[in-house]
């Protein structure tokens, strides 16, 4: 099991990895989820898939995705979106309700976003905790690396069961509210006390 972080920098080191991950991105939210996300090339991708941001993927050494995230640093601009999460609270996006945060949306160098986090759905029961692990070690070495200490994501409320098997400090940032029937709740990771 590998784990690669991605940027527009390094994607042409790392071959079909970014396209792997955008499909395997397609085939959990759009073609299993259901969700109405945009899609081109058997892709899926937003406004947010941009040189601002970075990938954490897991794979194995065929290139095949086992799961990912999309960090993005709560500074970004980019027309009139900045990310996610904060977009959300501003209105701009209508599949998220603008109640998701009990404060303002932080715009700091500390803090960035992580979304679109998945483990795909093919992967096999027995090792879906190592590859969810494997996945938020490797975010937070990341996170650091970019001079950060914390993340905001918008996650299933059923976090704080699994949130001390990976080893980080998670607090919740909004109340729980359903989205596509299922329970999400932004939650802040803190990652200034895991090990590097």
């Amino acid at each position: 099991m590998l784990t690669t972080t991605l940027s527009f920098a390094n994607l042409h080191n790392h071959g079909e990895l970014f396209a792997n991950m955008l499909r395997a991105r397609r085939e959990l939210f759009i073609v299993h989820n259901k969700w109405d996300l945009p899609e081109a090339l058997g892709m899926e991708y937003d406004q947010y898939d941009t040189p601002a941001s970075r990938w954490v993927v897991v794979h194995d050494d065929q290139g095949r995705v086992m799961a990912g995230n999309r960090l993005t640093p709560t500074t970004a601009k980019c027309g009139i979106y900045s990310y996610m999460i904060r977009d959300a609270q501003r209105g701009l996006l209508d599949t998220i309700p603008a109640s998701l945060l009990t404060d303002q949306a932080p715009v700091a160098d500390h803090i960035w976003e992580s979304s679109r986090l998945f483990v795909a759905h093919d992967v096999p029961s027995s090792i879906r905790r190592r590859v969810h692990a494997q996945l938020i070690a490797q975010l937070g070495d990341t996170v650091r690396s970019l001079g950060a200490t914390h993340c905001l994501t918008l996650l299933a409320a059923t976090w704080p069961r699994w949130a001390d098997r990976v080893g980080v400090k998670m607090k919740a940032m909004g109340p729980v509210m359903e989205i596509d029937a299922i329970d999400n709740q932004v939650v802040e990771m803190d990652f200034s006390l895991t090990k590097h």
